[in-house]
């Protein structure tokens, strides 16, 4: 029996590099001290019970290797090195969104008006037209549920212009809803946008009963960001996941501050965890005896993150660095016993739970609506032959996404350390078996997919040897040797939808690249 920790080579974390600009005009007769605090003030945003706060910073771009802070983690600020040469801190706080989500607008390019909250919400939007309607009422990214609008009709108005009203504070009851060609505007979930929107308009069609409805089309995030940085991770709130069980006997528990808990009674799971237990039937092997039928029964629990960094170059230029990612917490645990069905050379996956979750992280002023997919899974292969009894428990840390950087254009990131505790293990026979329990995950940002990671511990187990047949009265004899191998495996894609941050568009998708880890559990002879 051995266990390992295996750890990720160095040099794969992602790099950033950033630019400074200040976030808003400071108002007149304020000098720089007084910039810097209302900035300071502006920065300082609620956040749910249930995650920490993340400061971000990053390095200025005359540093674009420079290596993330060894201190970054909650409630800790990231060091600032080589900052601007005014001594403005252009960084953006990262955390997790309330309830009530403000929208962020900005003007044009070269308008001068930078991202800031305003009252206007989206209260309608058609995904197939592009419309959408504002209004000033508060958005709750909660309850995306309304049905999208089939067509919003306009309904035009002589007061409808394309002049500017971006008060923070709701309009007047009656007043238009008004909005300017060029804006931009990032929401959290909405009717009809239940991934959030993050769109530019391009027309102002006039007033309908709801507010003003406008033409959009897509826009990136530099739009809104512009100069500034951001970087940061923030807990997904596992309450927040909408759970998809696919086979009958899936348990899910979770628990989060306040001594709330959901799950079977008993069942114990860490704070801001995630945990599904899954009992299945294996298929098995044709001829083998009633006694030999196999069964897999285990658990995933999971406590996912959401990672990015931003770091601006300006509203009409690509960011001088990005990264968007996901990851977490991960503890398995499995046994599977009997003679699983033989395969033809293609793993038998059999998923039991998919799960979905759109948190939205405030980054300053701005809503930024992540979009995290994970899908559990049984893998099997197995060759027919080899009868098992195996169990193994596994713990770590994973890390997949993609980083951007003007040399390199974007890049892949991916990490996994995985420990193994004592195993229980008996293979007879000569063959070979492997078993999976693992994820899928994909995350992305308003409804575009950017990376997709599939993260497998595994079990390995194998046996080799020769059966004698004795004469007759005397019963057959076999001698072998059986091992069993723990190991992970990860592997995944960035996509071309990662344009959205204003990065160039990727031409292609980009593979991860295959991790594996695999090491000695336990060996025996029969």
């Amino acid at each position: 029996m051995l266990m390992a920790h295996h750890e990720l080579p160095a040099g794969t974390n992602p790099e950033w590099t950033v630019g400074p600009v200040p976030l808003c005009h400071p108002p007149p007769h304020t000098g720089p001290t007084m910039h810097r605090r209302m900035r300071h003030r502006r920065a300082l945003l609620p956040a749910f019970a249930v995650t920490s706060l993340f400061l971000a910073a990053a390095c200025s771009s005359t540093t674009p290797h420079a290596e993330p802070s060894s201190t970054a983690g909650h409630g800790r600020q990231i060091e600032v090195v080589d900052g601007p040469a005014d001594g403005t801190d252009h960084s953006l706080t990262v955390a997790a969104a309330p309830a009530t989500t403000a929208t962020a607008t900005a003007g044009p390019a070269g308008s001068g008006q930078h991202a800031r909250r305003t009252g206007l919400a989206i209260s309608a939007y058609d995904s197939h037209t592009r419309r959408a309607v504002l209004s000033d009422k508060p958005a709750r990214h909660g309850s995306s549920s309304g049905s999208p609008t089939d067509s919003p009709s306009p309904s035009l108005s002589a007061s409808a212009s394309p002049s500017r009203s971006h008060s923070a504070s709701p309009s007047p009851s009656g007043a238009p809803h008004q909005a300017a060609v060029g804006d931009v505007i990032a929401s959290a979930p909405a009717p009809g946008a239940p991934h959030g929107l993050l769109a530019k308009v391009t027309k102002v069609i006039g007033e309908t009963h709801g507010g003003t409805e406008v033409q959009t089309e897509p826009a990136a995030l530099n739009a809104l960001l512009g100069d500034d940085t951001a970087k940061g991770d923030v807990p997904v709130d596992p309450s927040s996941f909408a759970v998809d069980k696919l086979l009958p006997d899936v348990k899910v528990s979770w628990a989060k501050t306040g001594d709330v808990h959901v799950g079977p009674k008993g069942a114990t799971v860490p704070l801001g965890s995630l945990r599904l237990d899954v009992s299945a039937g294996i298929p098995t092997a044709q001829g083998a005896p009633a006694s030999a039928g196999a069964s897999v029964k285990g658990f995933v629990q999971v406590a996912p993150k959401v990672d990015f960094a931003y770091g601006g170059s300006g509203t009409d230029a690509p960011p001088g660095s990005a990264y968007l990612g996901v990851s977490g917490d991960w503890t398995s645990g499995w046994a599977v016993k009997g003679r699983a069905a033989a395969t033809t050379g293609t793993a038998l996956r059999i998923p039991f739970a998919k799960l979905h979750a759109d948190p939205v992280l405030q980054v300053g002023p701005v809503p930024v609506v992540v979009n995290l997919d994970l899908t559990c899974y049984v893998q099997i292969s197995a060759d027919g032959r080899v009868t098992v009894d195996v169990q193994q428990s596994l713990k770590g840390a994973f890390k997949a996404g993609g980083t951007f950087g003007p040399a390199k254009g974007w890049t892949p990131v991916s990490s996994s350390t995985m420990k193994s505790t004592p195993v229980h293990a008996s293979v007879s026979t000569d063959g070979s078996l492997k078993t999976a329990l693992g994820a899928e995950a994909s995350v992305g940002l308003y409804g575009a997919v950017g990376v997709s990671a599939d993260l497998a511990p595994y079990l390995r187990g194998e046996a080799a040897g020769t059966v004698t047949t004795g004469s007759a009265g005397t019963p057959a004899k076999s001698k072998g040797a059986w091992s069993v191998y723990g190991g992970v495996d990860l592997s995944g894609t960035l996509r071309l939808q990662l344009s959205v941050f204003g990065t160039p568009i990727i031409q292609r998708s980009i593979p991860l690249g295959a991790l594996h880890r695999e090491w000695k559990l336990a060996a025996g002879t029969f």
